[in-house]
């Protein structure tokens, strides 16, 4: 079994990881610890565990950028 541990440090840590926990196989677990985003990947190869990885990265980018927006948007005065 081949495993990588991804920690991510951002603002918003609990939000964006739930956003991308419904992503999740049964191989990722993603939690969060002191502020940070921990995602734990096992796969059975190396090839399978690069291909997960980069599927989670882009999965964390995007939900990392919508929450920003929705953040921004929250934060906007519309008076």
């Amino acid at each position: 079994m081949r495993r990588a541990t991804i920690r991510t440090e951002v603002e918003d840590a609990e939000r964006i990881a739930a956003a991308v926990v419904p992503d999740n196989t049964p191989e990722i677990e993603t939690r969060v610890e002191d502020g940070a985003i921990l995602t734990t990947i096992e796969r059975e190869t190396s090839g399978g565990l690069q291909t997960t990885i980069d599927d989670y990265v882009v999965n964390l980018s995007v939900a990392t950028q919508v929450v920003q927006t929705a953040n921004q948007h929250t934060n906007t005065n519309y008076e």
